[in-house]
């Protein structure tokens, strides 16, 4: 890229020729609106939705017929980590625990293969496009163009999550009886306060996917190859999983960005248990920190051509 091309960040060029210097904000809200636009209609991200959706459909088919033919549906023990075995065997009592079990059964690989499919297409996409340099020319900035893009990420994270948990709710709804719910520590509650769990549950969901999000972005922007960052990042995840269940880790585990993934069934508790589900959070916090910061290291020294 020529010093004329890198100063075009910061200089507003009038009609006249002449250069006015004038900051641009980090932030415009068109920017944003435009970038939730292109991505949200792609085909490729409503297929990803679609099969998040089909999930708990599928779920909740599967737990119907077997219970239907006699069959219970079997569970483990609650455990924080394995909030999935427990719920599942609550969904014939009530058709809200079908929310939690879809939510435990998307998140280890279904949500975040999605989220990385998005993250990593967000830079190298358009620079295989060839769509980069006339972004940053005008109207966005390098660090503007960097945000927005991890914005509509993040946004995507929220979106999938909810629908996740949606097609959950609707579903469990048609199925199976509502009603009040038994928490894992077995108290009661009321089915408005295991609605307002849900909603958090799906919120917390959706900030442990904060991590992998900065994770295929500062990917994306190793790469002018959309497949390629698609690739690396679900194979880094598919990696981590892997590296999470081998026993003699245990002392780096912690510091995976998927450890904690299942602690929201903590939220499930009466009282709730929030050591697990803080560091989670935490965890996610620094991952963004680190890898966008350098996604913003590369991307704003990255030569681009083209």
């Amino acid at each position: 890229m020529s010093r004329a091309e890198a100063t075009t960040d910061s200089v507003t060029t009038e009609p006249t020729g002449g250069a006015v210097r004038a900051p641009r904000p980090l932030w415009t809200f068109g920017l944003l609106r435009s970038e939730l636009l292109t991505t949200f209609r792609r085909w490729r991200t409503l297929a990803l939705l679609a099969v998040l959706a089909a999930v708990p459909i599928l779920v909740g088919i599967a737990v119907k017929i077997e219970t239907s033919d006699g069959s219970s549906v079997g569970g483990g023990g609650p455990d924080g980590g394995g909030g999935g075995p427990a719920f599942i065997s609550q969904i014939t009592n009530n058709g809200l625990f079908l929310v939690f079990t879809a939510l435990a059964a998307t998140l280890p690989f279904f949500l975040p293969m999605a989220i990385g499919v998005v993250a990593g297409d967000a830079i190298a996409g358009e620079a295989n496009a060839g769509t980069l340099r006339y972004l940053l020319v005008a109207p966005a900035g390098r660090t503007r163009l960097l945000l927005t893009k991890y914005a509509t990420v993040l946004a995507f994270c929220l979106v999938g999550t909810l629908t996740v948990a949606v097609s959950a709710l609707t579903v469990g709804a048609v199925l199976f009886p509502l009603g009040d719910l038994t928490t894992i520590s077995g108290t009661q509650i009321s089915f408005a306060d295991g609605l307002g769990r849900a909603l958090l549950i799906a919120l917390v969901v959706a900030a442990s996917l904060v991590g992998i999000a900065a994770l295929g972005l500062f990917v994306s922007t190793l790469t002018s190859s959309g497949i390629a960052a698609m690739a690396t990042t679900v194979g880094l995840l598919i990696t981590v999983q892997i590296l999470d269940q081998i026993p003699q880790l245990h002392a780096i585990q912690p510091y995976f960005f998927s450890h904690y993934w299942l602690s929201f069934a903590d939220l499930m508790r009466e009282p709730i248990y929030w050591d697990d589900l803080v560091k989670n959070l935490g965890l996610q916090g620094l991952y963004a920190a680190v890898f966008g910061s350098a996604a913003w290291a590369r991307f704003t020294a990255k030569d681009i051509t083209a």
